[in-house]
């Protein structure tokens, strides 16, 4: 079969999204399908880093587009840089002939309708993989008036691609119902959670002492939030329980990755002098396993109102490692879906704006911290990629004959 995967990020890009479309188209070519990856020629979060135009790497064809990058500081850069890609990525499209499959993620907005668009003209079939869901997380975020003229046409685009998709592939249960909400069948929405990054995250003591000597960090109770700093996944909270420990001199807040609210982070560590919080770019993939690792307390953090429109996929990867979190976000999500069938780890939890409990379960597994940390590898098996792959590619119909489906596979999703 020939595949047609379109999103702003693709290898050898660190973004979420990046990761987990190289991980499928990886998998669609070592199984002797054809594989073309249409994406952007600039980093996600780093816009200075360029990539090649066209390039042939692990028997998967990949075109990259140009686009601008006037930086994230403003909304109309962002649609700036946005329309760009999608403008040439248009143009891009109608030179290429049919497919057999075309899937589209949600990296930029709107790129789903021109995977839509694209079957519909020229045939083949169209899966959607949402990773988010836009409009509803600007509407959310308040970058978007629900009423407004360009909300309502951002919805019909989005209703558009949902009911072209064979199948809409959604991360969890409160973005299937969102999805069947806006009158979409029920019976074409599946969930399919993202799966750990199997080959460079697991439990690595090594990788630990060496990132924790590394960054001064050897004596210290890292707390750490790793992964992408957004508006959506709001550090507010967390960043006044930083200020309220920092009397605390081994309990130090790790900071790891970008985004546009990175900033912030810098900013109240400056204007509060606090010596307890330390900021780093992005990691190396290949240093993902000892940066996990290194943490004695993982944070995962929801907006309230983003349940079912983002996912934070990195709880599966903290879950492969085996290390504790601090949960902050609202009370029914899929974090909390995890945590009730969870209990072979600590998990914490705290509410938005209750800074006094997240001091206090901060120092609370501050506390256990001289104790052996439980392993949970049969429950984070669950979220393996050798577990969720198989399921993805009997989706889409991608079985090859010399590599069959397990025929447990499907029940290992049922999360």
């Amino acid at each position: 079969m020939r595949f047609l995967l379109v999103n702003q990020c693709f290898y050898p890009d660190v973004a979420a999204t990046g990761q987990y479309l190289t991980d499928l188209a990886l998998e669609l070519s070592g199984r002797g399908h054809k594989v073309t990856v249409v994406t952007s020629d600039r980093g996600y979060d780093d816009a200075t880093k360029r990539f090649p135009h066209r390039e042939a790497w692990r028997g998967i064809e990949i075109i990259r587009i140009r686009t601008l990058s006037l930086g994230k500081e403003t909304k109309w850069r962002r649609a700036l840089n946005f329309g760009s890609f999608l403008l040439n990525c248009t143009l891009r499209l109608a030179l290429l002939p049919k497919f057999d499959a075309v899937i589209a993620l949600t990296s930029p907005p709107l790129i789903s309708l021109l995977g839509a668009l694209f079957v519909r003209l020229k045939g083949g079939r169209f899966f959607f993989w949402v990773m988010d869901l836009n409009p509803d997380e600007a509407i959310a975020a308040g970058w978007l008036n629900e009423s407004s003229i360009v909300a309502r046409a951002l919805q019909a685009f989005l209703r558009y691609s949902l009911r072209q998709a064979e199948k809409v592939i959604v991360l969890d249960r409160f973005m299937r119902q969102r999805i069947i909400d806006k009158g979409i069948a029920d019976r074409k929405v599946v969930v399919l959670p993202p799966w750990a990054l199997d080959e460079n995250v697991r439990r690595d003591d090594q990788g630990r002492q060496s990132f924790r000597q590394r960054h001064g960090l050897s004596e210290s109770f890292v707390v750490m939030h790793a992964g992408n700093h957004s508006p959506c996944h709001p550090l507010d909270t967390l960043l006044e329980a930083a200020r309220r420990l920092s009397s605390e001199p081994q309990i130090v807040f790790c900071f790891v990755g970008g985004g546009s609210e990175q900033h912030k982070v810098t900013t109240f560590a400056a204007r509060y002098d606090l010596k307890n919080i330390l900021c780093l770019p992005y990691q190396p993939l290949a240093e993902l396993s000892g940066l996990l690792s290194a943490a004695d307390l993982h944070v995962v953090v929801m907006g309230e109102q983003f349940a079912g429109i983002v996912h934070p996929c990195k709880v599966y990867n903290i879950l492969a490692v085996g290390k504790p979190f601090l949960y902050i976000g609202p009370a029914k999500s899929h974090i909390t879906d995890i945590a009730l069938q969870q209990n072979d780890v600590s998990i914490y939890a705290a509410r938005h704006g209750d800074v006094e409990t997240v001091a206090h379960q901060i120092l609370k597994a501050a506390s256990h911290s001289s104790e052996p940390t439980p392993s949970i590898r049969p429950f984070a098996q669950t979220f393996s990629r050798g577990s969720l792959m198989p399921v993805m590619i009997d989706m889409l119909g991608a079985v090859s004959p010399r590599s069959p489906v397990p025929a447990t596979a499907v029940s290992q999703t049922s999360v």
